[in-house]
């Protein structure tokens, strides 16, 4: 490719609005916008995706070019991070995705995701007042960040009964109107409904985890899923077909069109529509911004042939992954960048992450789990000691964790169940294989991690992509309160595992220092983050640029601090709140904030 500059950079007719990525939410955004009459363009730096060419049935359920070879994922030569624990390290460039996996290409995530689609809490999205409310300033843990949304729960609700009607999602409702329902989440926030489709079929390892559970005090119920459980027509007419259990969903497309993507729920009629336009293998370099700079005008971008074109636009919608979102923000000066030695800025602020945490049961022979008969989002979940759900008076750490049991995959590659000191190799290997690959289930929880003062994103001073840009740089560990979260609630699993029968259990609680090698979960957030204040957030409850108000940047970038639960289902709702705002609200009154500083 030639270096940027070589060529003379073309200008093309204005758009009304200009997306940039098109996973979950630049597809959602984009028909929103369609419908208000908006003449819109995507740019998706990576390839085109359809379920009919190329995740086709006989070749979908390819582990080990999807699962072991990523090929869905972000390739390191287009694009990486930087990664460190802590300031006084040298960030190095991450050259194999191992902790997260990043999207490439139309549906972005949304096609290799697993589908659990939570709700968050009420209280998650009052973080810092809600504790300091009911515990005291003494609760917090050092050198946090921890602020409320600028949104409510109750102000969301509606949204997410939009996405989860859009995306068909599977489960059963705990709270309908403030009545608690049998079989559901006791813990949730008020729904308006019921979810559009029953949940899937459990399997044994579910219902021993339901059965000891329950006897231990729990109320289990279905998880939330995006694995449709049976035929389901969304309001936009696209219908889903109902999941075979085939196990391969995490890292995969779906060929039976019975996951929850974009593919499989807007892009089939936003295709169609005549005022929008998708081009791909567009990766946009920086935002344009006027002469004053309080205004963006649109984005240059670089096509597969290494042409620089300039797209103008009345509105830029950032909706990249979040880690993407952040880098362009600091890269075209919009915002503040965020200064970890004095707190000001806000451009890179409370990056977080997740604390999961597992245990792994061994059972006998008897036992048949039969886990390949899986599905992204099988599982049952507890949710006693999530949130604020239990009394954290004492116990020296805020926030907590999902407790569930998923069946989600046995493939043969990667799934090599082996009790400690088992032999890595030969035949003793072989034998653990053979005699735990049917007879191993596990409980895992799903924790949240807070934000801190030196948690957080920028640009690298040293390592450039290649286009000569600074690569993002991740500044990053686990706190002492999410290892005293993780241990404490890795400690309520263990008698559930133990009263379902394993003969031999093994228990990991999350311990700090963050790798980057081993995979842990591709919930990234923050950098971007929402407030009501435009000192310490970078973006409005409407996730409008304070102070750039033609500029929207979506998904969990908006995070303060990140829930036990996965943020697809939050990323949604914040999208459709955003989309109302803009197509009713901004649209009656152009380049002007939708909430007053």
């Amino acid at each position: 490719m030639e270096p940027r500059g070589a060529r003379l950079m073309r200008r093309l007719p204005r758009k009304d609005a200009v997306i940039i990525g098109l996973g979950w939410t630049g597809a959602i955004m984009g028909w929103e916008l369609c419908q208000a009459g908006l003449q819109v363009v995507a740019l998706e730096r990576g390839p085109w995706r359809d379920t009919a060419s190329d995740f086709n049935i006989g070749t979908a359920p390819d582990e080990l070019r999807y699962g072991i070879r990523g090929e869905l994922f972000l390739n390191n030569s287009q694009d990486t991070v930087t990664a460190r624990n802590t300031v006084d390290q040298l960030a190095l460039p991450i050259r194999k995705w191992g902790s997260f996996l990043p999207g490439n290409g139309v549906g972005g995530a949304g096609v290799h995701w697993n589908g659990h689609t939570w709700r968050f809490l009420p209280s998650d999205f009052l973080m810092r007042s809600h504790y300091l409310q009911k515990y005291g300033e003494g609760v917090f843990p050092e050198n946090h960040t921890i602020q409320d949304w600028g949104v409510t729960y109750d102000e969301l609700e509606p949204y997410y009964d939009k996405f989860e009607y859009l995306a068909g999602i599977s489960g059963q409702a705990g709270n309908v109107k403030g009545e608690i329902l049998p079989g559901g989440n006791p813990f949730e926030g008020w729904r308006e409904r019921a979810y559009p489709t029953p949940p899937l079929k459990m399997q044994h390892a579910q219902n021993l985890f339901s059965r000891a559970a329950t006897e231990l005090g729990f109320k289990p119920f279905p998880m939330p899923s995006g694995n449709i459980s049976q035929a389901y027509t969304n309001p936009l007419g696209v219908t889903l077909a109902p999941c075979t259990y085939c196990g391969f969903c995490e890292r995969f497309g779906c060929a039976n069109y019975s996951k929850s993507s974009p593919q499989t729920t807007v892009l089939p009629v936003l295709m169609r529509h005549p005022g929008f336009e998708a081009r791909v293998q567009c990766e946009v370099v920086r935002v344009l911004k006027s002469a004053d700079g309080k205004t963006a005008t649109g984005v240059v971008y670089i096509d597969a042939q290494g042409e620089e074109w300039e797209q103008p636009a009345d509105l830029v919608i950032m909706a990249a992954y979040q880690l993407w979102n952040v880098r362009l923000m600091l890269y075209s000066g919009i915002g503040r960048p965020y200064d970890p030695s004095t707190g000001e800025g806000v451009v890179g602020k409370n990056y977080a992450y997740q604390a999961n945490s597992a245990v792994n049961g061994f059972f006998d022979s008897s036992h048949a789990f039969n886990h390949w008969a899986g599905a992204g989002s099988l599982g049952i979940t507890a949710d006693e000691y999530n949130g604020d759900n239990f009394d954290h008076s004492g116990l020296n750490f805020v926030g907590g964790a999902n407790i569930n049991c998923t069946s989600f995959h046995a493939r043969p590659i990667s799934a090599r169940p082996i009790p400690p000191g088992t032999p890595r190799w030969g035949s003793a290997w072989k034998k653990a294989t053979r005699e735990n690959y049917g007879s191993f289930a596990n409980v895992g929880s799903q924790g949240c991690n807070m934000s801190y003062r030196d948690n957080y994103l920028d640009l690298d001073p040293t390592y450039k992509d290649r286009l000569g840009r600074p690569l993002l740089r991740m500044t990053f560990d686990f706190k002492a309160n999410e290892e005293r979260m993780s241990a404490y609630v890795t400690d309520k699993m263990v008698p559930i595992m133990r009263a379902m029968g394993a003969k031999q259990i093994v228990a990991n609680p999350k311990k700090g220092p963050w790798n980057v090698v081993p995979y842990q979960t591709t919930h990234n957030t923050g950098g971007a983050i929402m407030g009501d204040n435009p000192r310490t957030s970078a973006v409005n409850k409407y996730l409008q640029v304070w102070d750039m108000p033609n500029v929207f940047v979506l998904g969990a970038s908006a995070f303060p601090q990140n829930a036990g639960y996965n943020p697809t289902g939050t990323v949604g709702a914040l999208t459709y709140h955003a989309a109302e705002a803009i197509t009713k609200q901004y649209l009656k009154n152009p380049g002007q904030p939708l909430v007053q500083a």
